[in-house]
């Protein structure tokens, strides 16, 4: 299926005024974006479970450029690929994305004064599909009949080979990716903690490409010191657990249709699952009584990070990401009412207060 720039929502991106016409400019370009990318805030959040008082630490992403943990890996993803001479001047960036990651290559891409073409689930939240269309990209809806996101995926790879002059960031196998996380994130968690005078314990991060727990957990590992690293997924589809699709769920962002490649399961510890239903009360909870504005797999996370920490006790060091912010759910299950159920941690959480640091 070949559709022309903007052609699936009537949008054509225009070429940029002044594009580096150079690798090296291509590089400087790349380099003069790091500011706009990574230094988050560290968050410690106060609440009680059942009652006890507890506490846990989360990444605040919604800081980046475009307000996602993806920010970070798609900026070091072209920043390798330019050094390498594999992304050049006038290049089309070409992806398969659940939203995040193309509104992040959206971004920074135009910014290269690269077109970007997206192809996505058409089930993603409407919001995603404007931003990318906000920020110059064309964006080629992808239906479940037509594949869903391996679907997706496939596209890329045949757009590539029928068009000249594009880049792939193939970003569920891109090495740079975790790399970004070893490098950024790992890097800050440790240098944040240790201004508490603390050290990570455990660190716990939802799977999309799987980059961010690979990446994070390599990093806090590197010392030597015992850190526990779990990846998370929605326990209505546990992907990771069976090796394959299975059920539904809505938490956009994470276990999409298959195990990424950049996912090593022996190098982490056991799965943690947390119900849909409940990432979305959590996620409504940090919103309404902390001023908390995030995304369902922040809430997620967060309930990972709870579970951890009632596992490793209240004095444990258990660290997570909130990924992005809610601007992205305005027309999803996170803005309607969501029935409690009796397993869901979240009815049991009295969010308290948080405090930051840079």
């Amino acid at each position: 299926m070949r559709i022309g720039p903007g052609a699936a929502f009537g949008y054509h991106a225009r070429p940029m005024s002044t594009p580096p016409r150079t690798q090296a400019e291509l590089r400087q370009a790349v380099d003069q974006l790091a500011a706009m990318v990574g230094q988050t805030p560290l968050v410690e959040i106060r609440y009680l479970h059942q009652g006890q008082p507890r506490r846990l630490f989360a990444k605040y992403e919604c800081m980046n450029m475009t307000g996602s943990v993806k920010d970070r890996m798609a900026l070091n993803i072209l920043r390798r690929a330019a050094d390498a001479g594999e992304l050049r001047p006038g290049a089309v960036i070409c992806e398969a994305s659940s939203g995040n990651t193309g509104i992040s290559f959206a971004a920074i891409g135009r910014a290269l004064g690269h077109r970007v073409r997206i192809y996505m689930p058409d089930w993603m939240s409407l919001e995603r599909t404007q931003l990318m269309h906000g920020l110059g990209a064309d964006v080629v809806p992808v239906s479940k009949a037509q594949g869903g996101f391996v679907g997706s995926i496939r596209m890329t790879e045949e757009y590539a080979a029928e068009e000249a002059n594009v880049f792939l960031p193939r970003q569920f196998a891109n090495p740079a990716n975790s790399e970004a996380h070893e490098l950024t994130t790992g890097r800050e968690i440790e240098s944040q903690l240790d201004r508490l005078g603390l050290k990570a314990d455990a660190f716990v991060a939802g799977v999309g490409t799987g980059g961010t727990v690979m990446g994070v957990g390599r990093h806090l590992r590197g010392s030597g010191r015992p850190v526990r690293v779990h990846p998370l997924e929605p326990a209505n589809s546990p992907t990771l657990r069976t090796g394959r699709k299975v059920g539904s769920h809505r938490i956009q962002g994470i276990s999409d249709e298959f195990i990424p490649e950049l996912v090593k399961l022996d190098e982490l510890d056991p799965v943690i699952d947390v119900w849909d239903g409940d990432a979305i009360l959590m996620a409504q909870a940090l919103g309404h009584r902390l001023g908390l504005a995030v995304g369902i797999s922040s809430g997620a996370n967060v309930l990972g990070a709870m579970k951890l920490v009632e596992e490793l006790g209240p004095e444990a060091v258990v660290v997570t990401v909130l990924c992005d912010s809610n601007k992205k759910y305005l027309s999803t299950a996170l803005q309607q009412a969501e029935p409690p159920q009796d397993d869901y941690l979240t009815p049991g959480v009295r969010l308290l207060s948080f405090s930051s640091i840079r």
